[in-house]
């Protein structure tokens, strides 16, 4: 599968399967427009609707990137890096967060491994998300803030947090400046 945007493959991988809008609706718990507007546009949701329609679909969120090749082990030199996906806060606004997918070409992971740049748009709305799985992020750069239940945690560079994604949470800039995080995403299935 080339790298097209997200919309265009989730249609294409709904298709394959022969499954309505309706039917991934059904199977992710979202709403068809919702899923409509995403293949339309080809800007992804947040983090957990993206997981919903991967579980939805049957597939793994690097489906999404590129699973073309496997390697073991697998290493992606800096210099080789790219960018993977652009998360927006609403659909049509600015990017908040700029993935950059770290276990593309491993088709037998069992986690998603990214660095991500975390823009001070993901700070303006602080939408809670949620989905199976755990989480495990260490901060490289800048300052984050984690929301997760009721609970804030501030974050520097150097500082990590494990936590179970099933509990609402919400990652963003603590404050103006952009910061630049690694984390591990564990998504059983």
């Amino acid at each position: 599968m080339s790298k097209e945007n997200v919309g265009v493959r989730i249609r294409s991988l709904r298709e394959e399967r022969e499954l309505s809008l309706e039917d991934l609706a059904e199977r992710s718990g979202l709403p068809a427009e919702f899923i409509a507007r995403i293949e339309a546009s080809g800007n992804p949701p947040s983090l957990g609707p993206l997981l919903k329609i991967a579980r939805g679909l049957g597939v793994r969120l690097g489906t999404f990137l590129d699973d073309h090749v496997s390697r073991d082990p697998l290493v992606v030199r800096l210099e080789e890096r790219q960018a993977g996906l652009n998360m927006h806060h609403d659909q049509g606004g600015p990017v908040a967060l700029r993935f950059f997918p770290l276990g593309q070409g491993k088709t037998d992971r069992h986690m998603e491994p990214f660095f991500i740049q975390v823009l001070p748009e993901s700070s303006t709305e602080k939408k809670l998300s949620f989905h199976e799985g755990e989480e495990f992020i260490i901060v490289a750069s800048g300052e984050i803030e984690i929301l997760y239940g009721q609970e804030t945690h501030r974050l520097k560079a150097g500082d990590s947090v494990y936590y179970n994604s099933a509990v609402p949470h919400h990652l963003g800039t603590a404050g103006p400046d952009p910061a630049e995080i690694y984390a591990v995403l564990y998504i059983p299935e």
